[in-house]
């Protein structure tokens, strides 16, 4: 046979290592290290604030606001006056000489640039809502914040400055760390019809978080009072001043501090608030005081305000009386609250593991009776047990929920819909849309309102983190609960779009097309494959948890939450938050094709011998070698002989050693077909290609049919992927024959089309030879040939 001649390489050397490398210098250009690299400068580095482990750093700061507000509401006129005392304590490092205020209200001002920067246009057909949302400026004319005074602490006028929904105070005196500063702030507003706002308008720059609703049909009002009192911007370690306008969309960036809130309006109006009331002995009667101190050891809950009470109290005249409700919160980042003469109250007391009481308490009208009355208090406190395993246990003394129609957070009281119809009866999916809202909405008192992140920034930090608890909430509540979150299922539509209606999960939350979509369900969809697929249940939830544990009352980052999950579950997740948070790549994995083997138990390979020559050059001096001669340089073999051997000086190129042949013989050994039989006979091996169709990497799960019947999941982890992010082939063997071959069974990774996930196995498979080993002839090494040369060896 005629020999191979090569010049630089053994044909054992070309077999391992030029084949592979001939493989990878087949795959098309950039298919690798792109997915799976770190995200390394894409997140700010660690610091003495906030360490690289994800948690906060040995000089964390933060700052913190405490509010002392006495407010009237005058419900004749349907407006809000208050005044408020904000006392400012400058934890931080730095000197400030201006503070910033949030004035949420004024969202619905005309002079507010959310009222003009949305686009909109001209359709063949209008109607006269349509028509008027053109003009929607004129229809909030009379609303927004009106800022009467600000004031020192003795009474002295501070300037300020008002920008839309943001007044910047100057200081007389530069307020250094470690000091506080107190200031008063006087206003009014008048309370928008929220309910009217939105039939009308349709803007969403326009969408009333709170306001009033009028019931014509028995002249009654539902106050919800949210964002209504002038307080404190954000001052942080990672931004500064969070001074973003509140266009209607993304919402909350808050401080922590202490409330003592005092509300006057008419005597017979009930109210609900954020906190623990102060004086109930004086606003309630002695039937409804006796009452509460009976729920708060009941084990279901108790009317305090009955249907009765309820139906009667909003048939009476108006009363001219007032009364004064007082509230105490402590360690809150917000304030909100209730009043109406319509409603029914009731409560009853959750157990945190602490065995802490807290009181869960539902405040809704006659219209939600039927759903409320079964549902709503018990449904807070699911939240609440559900929440607490899974974060931390719930810190507040009370959560309440009250119907008003909408759905909005504040800490310790939220806002849900959930009404019947008159007869009493409901439909399945008012009855669902209260119990999803409410377990959504007390959720919120975690996410952000107490892990405090910053929503004007990153939305899916609260409303995906909590949409993804209230998941897990809704299947221990009823595990067939038609759950809107969670399950890939829900996000695959949308991941599928043409990606201009698309953006990552890390956009603003400002400029998001399909806000809910985004920032709920694709980041509730994404942790879920994070539990069930990826990290596991176990691992998972003791990351989340030591998240949730790091950052209570506390203000974090992506980038505290993507290196908590890695830090505390022990793995690498940059290729998962590069994927699924920074990029629009959908998850589409094709299985291409399917080849189906077996061993040929008949015939063996015909025995083959290559010879392979090489030629040995003279090693080129490289720059290095040179210097290190040139320095005079002494080499430690030189000076030491007894280092020094055979090869010391051995210079194969000026000996017969400068051709080497080396000859393998080819499928040498082989197997007996009772040989093959037994180790081969009942084995099939399917060769898998696949192909990574919408760029999003993700473990490969694989169900395999076979033709006795049963079925056998493999997984196949995410790795897979690294050395060729477009397409791979896997072998598997497996002892029986399979019938249908089908990825993603369960909809874990929320592939967008499984129309390429199927594939049934031909009937009858190829079949390959096998053999036991190949073999290298023998040869004789230099210091042998030289020996056979009667040469002397150096001992």
């Amino acid at each position: 046979m005629k020999p191979f001649v090569f010049s630089r390489s053994t044909y054992s050397f070309l077999l391992f290592v030029l084949a592979p490398f001939a493989l990878i210098q087949a795959q098309q250009p950039g298919v690798h290290g792109n997915k799976f690299e770190q995200l390394g400068t894409m997140l700010p580095p660690g610091n003495t604030y906030r360490s690289q482990d994800g948690s906060p750093g040995p000089e964390y700061w933060q700052q913190r606001a405490d509010y002392d507000i006495d407010c009237t509401l005058d419900t004749e006129n349907l407006r809000l006056n208050g005044e408020e005392s904000i006392t400012y304590y400058n934890q931080s490092p730095n000197t400030l000489r201006y503070l910033w205020l949030q004035l949420d209200e004024n969202q619905h001002s005309a002079k507010n640039n959310n009222q003009y920067f949305d686009p909109n246009s001209i359709d063949p057909v209008m109607s006269a809502a349509d028509l008027r949302a053109l003009e929607s400026a004129k229809e909030v004319a009379d609303y927004g914040i009106e800022i009467l005074e600000v004031k020192g602490e003795n009474d002295e006028p501070l300037r300020h400055f008002i920008d839309a929904t943001i007044m910047r105070v100057e200081l007389p005196e530069p307020l250094a760390p470690g000091q506080k500063f107190t200031f008063k702030v006087k206003w009014f507003y008048n309370i928008v019809d929220r309910v009217k706002l939105i039939e009308t308008l349709k803007v969403f720059a326009n969408y009333p978080r709170g306001g009033y609703e009028y019931f014509p049909e028995d002249g009654n009002y539902l106050f919800t009072i949210t964002q209504w009192y002038p307080r404190m911007c954000v001052y942080s370690d990672f931004e500064g001043w969070q001074t973003n306008q509140f266009t209607g969309q993304a919402e909350f960036a808050l401080n922590f501090g202490n409330f003592l809130v005092k509300m006057t309006l008419p005597d017979d109006y009930m109210v609900g608030a954020t906190g623990e009331c102060l004086n109930y002995p004086v606003v309630l009667s002695s039937t409804q005081l006796e009452r509460w101190e009976q729920a708060q050891t009941a084990t279901e809950p108790v009317e305090i305000v009955t249907l009765a009470e309820a139906k009667a109290l909003e048939q009476k005249e108006n009363s001219t009386a007032t009364k004064t409700w007082i509230y105490r919160a402590e360690n809150v980042r917000d304030f909100a609250w209730t009043a109406s003469r319509k409603f029914v109250w009731d409560a009853m007391p959750h157990i945190t593991e602490a065995g802490k009481r807290v009181m869960c308490m539902s405040y809704y009208g006659k219209e939600a009776y039927p759903i409320y009355n079964r549902y709503s208090t018990k449904a807070v406190a699911q939240t609440l047990r559900t929440y607490s395993r899974y974060s931390i246990p719930y810190p507040y003394p009370s959560a309440i929920s009250v119907e008003a129609a909408n759905g909005m957070e504040y800490p310790m009281i939220c806002f849900n819909p959930g009404r019947a119809e008159k007869d009493g009866t409901y439909t399945p999916q008012a009855k669902h849309s209260a119990i999803s809202v409410i377990i959504h909405e007390v959720g919120h008192n975690y996410f952000p309102m107490i892990i405090n992140s910053d929503e004007r920034q990153w939305t899916w930090m609260d409303e995906g983190l909590n949409s993804f608890v209230q998941y897990l909430t809704e299947m221990e509540f009823d595990n067939n609960y038609p759950s809107g979150f969670g399950a890939t299922s829900t996000i695959t539509d949308y991941m599928a779009l043409p990606k201009e209606y698309l953006e990552p999960l890390m956009t603003n939350g400002e400029n998001l097309i399909d806000f809910g979509s985004n920032a709920y369900t694709k980041t509730a969809a994404g942790l879920n494959i994070l539990r069930e697929t990826i990290m596991g249940r176990e691992r998972f939830d003791y990351a989340y948890r030591e998240y949730c544990r790091r950052w209570a009352f506390k203000h974090p980052t992506p980038a505290d939450f993507f290196r908590s999950m890695e830090d505390a579950g022990g793995m690498d997740l940059d290729w998962f938050w590069r994927g699924w948070f920074y990029s629009t790549d959908a998850t589409d994995i094709s299985l291409d094709s399917i080849q189906w083997y077996k061993v040929d138990l008949e015939t063996n390979p015909r025995r083959e011998e290559h010879t392979m020559t090489q030629k040995v050059e003279e090693p080129f001096l490289d720059i290095t070698r040179r210097r290190n001669r040139a320095s005079d340089m002494e080499f430690t073999v030189e000076q030491d002989e007894e280092l020094q051997d055979f090869y010391t000086n051995y210079k194969p190129w000026e000996t017969v050693d400068s051709v080497q042949e080396t000859t393998t013989y080819l499928y040498d050994q082989t197997f007996t077909e009772a040989e093959k039989e037994e180790r081969y006979g009942g084995k099939n091996y399917y060769q898998l290609f696949f192909s990574n169709k919408g760029g999003l990497v993700m473990p490969v799960i694989i169900e395999w049919t076979f033709e006795d019947g049963t079925t056998e999941i493999e997984r196949i982890p995410v790795q897979i992927w690294r050395k060729n992010e477009e397409a791979f082939s896997r072998v598997f063997v497996k002892d029986k024959v399979a019938t249908a071959i089908r990825i993603d069974p369960f909809k874990e990774t929320a592939d967008i089309d499984e129309s390429n996930n199927n594939w049934p196995v031909r009937e009858m498979p190829s079949r390959f030879q096998v053999f036991k080993a190949h073999k290298m002839k023998e040869k004789l090494n230099p210091m042998q040939r030289a020996k056979k040369d009667g040469k002397v060896i150096k001992p």
